[in-house]
C-alpha cells in the first residue's frame, strides 16, 4: 500500500536538506534559458554551475552532486560533451537529469540521445510528446515510432504518454516526470499526479527546462521519484501563487521566482497530488 503521508514526509526532508546545505548542480543547457535555469536553482537552496565544454562537464560531473543535461540549442561540440559527461556521472555514481528536447528532429540529436540511454539518467523530464518520442527512440514499451514534438512544445496529452513514462523509469532504473496541465512522474512502480500551476507557464521561456534544472537540485538529497515529484510540486505551487499577483508573463516570471524562493516545505509537501500503483 503507498502511504500519501511519507512520500510527504519525504518531500519535507528533501526540501530541508537543500535549503540547509545548498548543494552544487553543475548543467550543460538551453542557451535560450540558461540564466533561468540557473535562477530557479538557486531560488529553492541549490548553487547553479553551467558549462559546455567537455573537460570542464567531466569536472562538474565529479565535482558537483548532481547534473542537469538538456537537449535544447544543440550546438556541435555537444558531439563530444554530453557522452564524456554522462559516461563519468555513470562512473562516479552521481545523480542526473535528462532533458530531451526536441528529440527526434535532426540526427545528431537523435544520436546521442540513443548513446546516453545506456548511462541511464536518474530523471528524465519532458513534455509528453519528447516522453513518447525518447520511448520509442530507445525501443520501449508505449513509445512512438515518430517524433510529434512541435519546438519545445507537446502535441500529446500527459495521459497518453503513462506507459511509455513507466517503461523509461523501469529502463533507467529511475524516474520520469512527464510536464503538462497535470504533471505525472513515476518510477515505473508508482504513479503521481501532481496538480497546480499557471497558464502563465507556457507564455514564458524555460519553465520546463528549469524545471529539469530543479529536479537535478532534489536530487541530491532524495530518491529520484522524490526530487521529480518534489520539483513538480514547488513549481505548481510557485505558479498557483505568482498567478494571483500578476496580470501578464513577464511580472509573472519574476514572481514566479520569489514563491519558489518563498515556498516552505511543509507547503509544498501540501500542494495537491494523488498516487496510484501501476
Amino acid at each position: 500500500m503507498i502511504n500519501k503521508k511519507d512520500i510527504q514526509n519525504q518531500i519535507i526532508q528533501a526540501v530541508e536538506i537543500v535549503k540547509r546545505e545548498n548543494p552544487i548542480v553543475g548543467s550543460i543547457t538551453n542557451t535560450v534559458t540558461i540564466n533561468f535555469v540557473a535562477n530557479a536553482q538557486l531560488a529553492v537552496g541549490g548553487s547553479a554551475a553551467m558549462v559546455y565544454l567537455p573537460d570542464e562537464g567531466e569536472f562538474l560531473a565529479k565535482a558537483s552532486e548532481a547534473t542537469y543535461i538538456n537537449f535544447g540549442t544543440f550546438i556541435p561540440l555537444y558531439e563530444q560533451t554530453l557522452p564524456r559527461v554522462a559516461k563519468a556521472l555513470h562512473e562516479v555514481g552521481k545523480p542526473w537529469v535528462l532533458d530531451p528536447v526536441a528529440v527526434g528532429i535532426g540526427s545528431l540529436r537523435t544520436q546521442l540521445l540513443l548513446e546516453l540511454k545506456k548511462y541511464k539518467p536518474t530523471v528524465i523530464r519532458g513534455n509528453a510528446s519528447e516522453i513518447l518520442a525518447l520511448a520509442g527512440l530507445w525501443e520501449l514499451e508505449g513509445g512512438t515510432a515518430l517524433s510529434t514534438v512541435r519546438g519545445v512544445d507537446s502535441t500529446d496529452s500527459v495521459t497518453s504518454a503513462k506507459n511509455a513514462a513507466v517503461a523509461l523509469a523501469k529502463c533507467t532504473g529511475g524516474a520520469v516526470a512527464v510536464s503538462g496541465k497535470t504533471d505525472l512522474i513515476t518510477d515505473g512502480s508508482v504513479i503521481a499526479f501532481s496538480h497546480g500551476g499557471s497558464h502563465f507557464m507556457g507564455k514564458i521561456t524555460g519553465a520546463g527546462c528549469s524545471l529539469g534544472g530543479v529536479v537535478a537540485v532534489y536530487a541530491t538529497a532524495t530518491s529520484p521519484f522524490i526530487a521529480a515529484l518534489t520539483a513538480s510540486a514547488v513549481y505548481n505551487l510557485a505558479g498557483t501563487r505568482a498567478e494571483k499577483k500578476v496580470d501578464g508573463p513577464g511580472s509573472f516570471q519574476i514572481q514566479f521566482l520569489d514563491e519558489l524562493y518563498k515556498a516552505n516545505a511543509g507547503d509544498i509537501a501540501n500542494n495537491p497530488f494523488e498516487i496510484e500503483e501501476v
